[in-house]
């Protein structure tokens, strides 16, 4: 039996566009989400061009925008990023949820990477320590796995 070939995705953005769709809710927190993702897409060589910001109200507006500019044709991944902290009602289980699903949705949907960015915590503190605090930037992270996954796609070629 021979060796199982084995695809990776490589960590190289070049040549490559993205769309982040972010919240404004929770904006000192996204605001994080969303440097950390620029940060990281330019270090791994998206020109500063190959970057596109779309702003949305809420979390829950994520999948509407994000399904959008996936279904665009302009972008080979699209980074959902928001904060959605804990609150005293179930308001948090129901907007976690929504977008969750929204997102997996999206990608399904478009063939294209829609990634899952959204930070959803029970405290404030929490939310900080994942926007660049002691547990890293879940911004930066959601924009290595669209890199990765951009690359997997190249390597597995097109659905004909």
């Amino acid at each position: 039996m021979g060796e199982t070939p084995i695809y990776e995705g490589q960590l190289n953005a070049e040549g490559k566009r993205f769309a982040i769709v972010a919240s404004r809710y929770n904006e000192i927190i996204t605001s994080r989400l969303i440097d950390g993702a620029k940060d990281c897409l330019l270090r791994h060589g998206t020109e500063a061009g190959g970057i596109e910001l779309f702003r949305v109200p809420g979390a829950f507006e994520i999948p509407l925008i994000a399904t959008r500019a996936a279904k665009s044709g302009r972008f080979d991944a699209v980074i959902c990023l928001g904060t959605v902290i804990r609150g005293q009602t179930p308001h948090f289980d129901f907007v976690a949820s929504e977008v969750g699903r929204g997102v997996g949705r999206a990608s399904n949907e478009t063939g294209l990477p829609v990634i899952f960015g959204v930070v959803t915590t029970d405290t404030v503190e929490q939310a900080v320590d994942r926007a660049g605090g002691r547990t890293g930037n879940r911004g930066a992270e959601a924009a290595l796995a669209a890199i990765e996954m951009v690359a997997l796609l190249d390597q597995i070629g097109t659905e004909e």
